[in-house]
């Protein structure tokens, strides 16, 4: 091989680019294996304590009953009227609703892998207008009531780590076990003291609700006018569901946030009347709010989003060499490109294992500190000049401390990925400005020449 740049040193470098990719292919497949991994062991620590919480409620329900008459026909076909029971319940929602939770987490780990849990010590309290004869009007006197009761919906009633019981007008009554509304699905319930709805009610109520939890706190917020106020140990919130917080404050090590909502942006009143009766109603329920304590990116993440830089990088690297080649006239042969490349591949295989256990910042530097080192070792014996190989060592870092701060910047990637390509192609360009390429292209051809002529004689 000629000293020089030659038509079949581009083809060995393109092909040695494309070979490349296997590994890096197989290194993006461990990552999935290993996310999928820490995925399964998170639902299987969730299905051994408790899974995402969403509170729904409280609710006042009053079942009752009436007498109707029903059109039917006989075996002959004659219509006749028949008198029979009907059932069905009244369901009401709070004119206030208020909620103050204080929420720890805690890190659950199984081998490696964690899960992180949320304990959240709520203050539920708020207020309930019952009207006169429960709005029902003229036809109170045909109706028939049985025992009221309030109920709230708790989506995973393992998580509950309380005895819990409900301040209704200062007499303190206990809640039992489940719902009783299909509509609310698990939960609890508390019988209530209300003899007759002739006349207008108002019930304040208040109850404390420890509630464990992995991953995610929703709230239905229920009232006609509802406030919720979260605070949390937990730099990293990341705010869900149909309605944002009103104000929020993040600092390093937590995060206080409140919700506003009224009967005019939830609208859950008719939502509610439509359906009540339905056994699941995601109407109902998928208007609600919450937090999720799920780190948003994980070292898998990190790791899969810096493989998708892989190509670029060992272009970039191998583009260094072609200018040394090209500036200096030296020889680089395509075996010394391929374990350049295998070093620049192995980084990412380094980094993945070593996140799993230091955490990716200093997996990183790890990393990178160890394919730099090696890397600049090997050129400067390549290059036959140990400044060179410095200079290509500083040139490789700093492309190592541009990649970390593309996957730390998410939202700014695409405008740092870009400037830095614009930036190197400036360089290159500035570089090669006074090359004559037609005498680059005749160094390598002549000496072929020269040696087929030999050949030939």
């Amino acid at each position: 091989m000629s000293k020089g740049m030659s038509l079949y040193k581009l083809g060995m470098i393109g092909l040695l680019i494309l070979l490349l990719m296997i590994p890096l292919i197989m290194i993006h497949g461990i990552v999935e294996d290993r996310q999928n991994r820490r995925d399964e062991v998170v639902a299987d620590i969730a299905r051994s304590s408790s899974y995402s919480q969403q509170i729904s409620g409280p609710l006042v329900i009053v079942p009752y009953r009436k007498k109707v008459q029903v059109s039917r026909l006989n075996a002959s076909q004659q219509r006749y009227e028949e008198t029979v029971e009907e059932r069905g319940r009244l369901y009401f929602l709070p004119d206030q609703f208020e909620l103050n939770g204080d929420v720890k987490t805690e890190v659950r780990a199984r081998g490696i892998y964690e899960a992180r849990l949320f304990h959240a010590d709520n203050t539920i309290s708020g207020q309930f207008v019952l009207p006169e004869h429960f709005g029902i009007g003229d036809e109170f006197a045909e109706y028939q009531f049985d025992e009221p009761f309030l109920a709230i919906g708790i989506s995973d009633i393992r998580g509950i780590e309380n005895a819990l019981e409900l301040n209704l007008d200062g007499e303190k009554r206990a809640f039992i076990p489940g719902t009783d509304v299909p509509l609310l699905g698990e939960g609890v319930r508390a019988m209530l003291p209300l003899e007759t709805g002739a006349e207008k009610r108002r019930l304040s109520f208040a109850f404390d609700l420890r509630l464990q939890g992995t991953g995610q706190l929703q709230i239905t917020p229920v009232g006609k006018s509802s406030t919720v106020s979260l605070k949390a140990d937990w730099p990293h919130p990341s705010f869900m569901g149909n309605y944002l917080p009103t104000t929020r404050e993040i600092s390093q090590t937590d995060f206080t946030a409140t919700w506003q909502t009224s009967f005019f942006s939830t609208n859950l009143q008719d939502t509610l009347n439509r359906c009540a009766a339905d056994t699941v109603c995601n109407e109902f329920t998928d208007r609600s709010f919450g937090v999720s304590f799920i780190a948003p990116v994980d070292q898998y993440l990190k790791s899969d989003r810096s493989i998708k830089y892989a190509l670029l990088f060992i272009a970039l690297t191998f583009a260094g060499f072609l200018l040394f080649e090209v500036l200096k006239g030296l020889a680089v042969h395509p075996v010394q490109y391929a374990l350049v490349g295998a070093a620049l591949a192995l980084f990412y295989l380094l980094l993945l294992s070593l996140s799993e256990h230091i955490g990716f910042g200093l997996a990183y530097l790890i990393s990178a500190s160890g394919c730099v080192a090696l890397l600049g070792f090997y050129v400067c014996h390549v290059l036959r000049s140990v400044a060179r190989g410095w200079a290509f060592g500083v040139g490789l870092g700093a492309l190592y401390a541009l990649l970390y701060g593309l996957l730390s910047a998410e939202d700014y990637a695409l405008l740092m990925g870009s400037l830095l390509l614009f930036s190197l192609l400036v360089v290159f360009m500035v570089l090669t400005r006074n090359l004559d390429w037609y005498a680059i292209a005749q160094r390598t051809t002549k000496p072929a020449e020269a040696s087929a002529e030999a050949s030939h004689e």
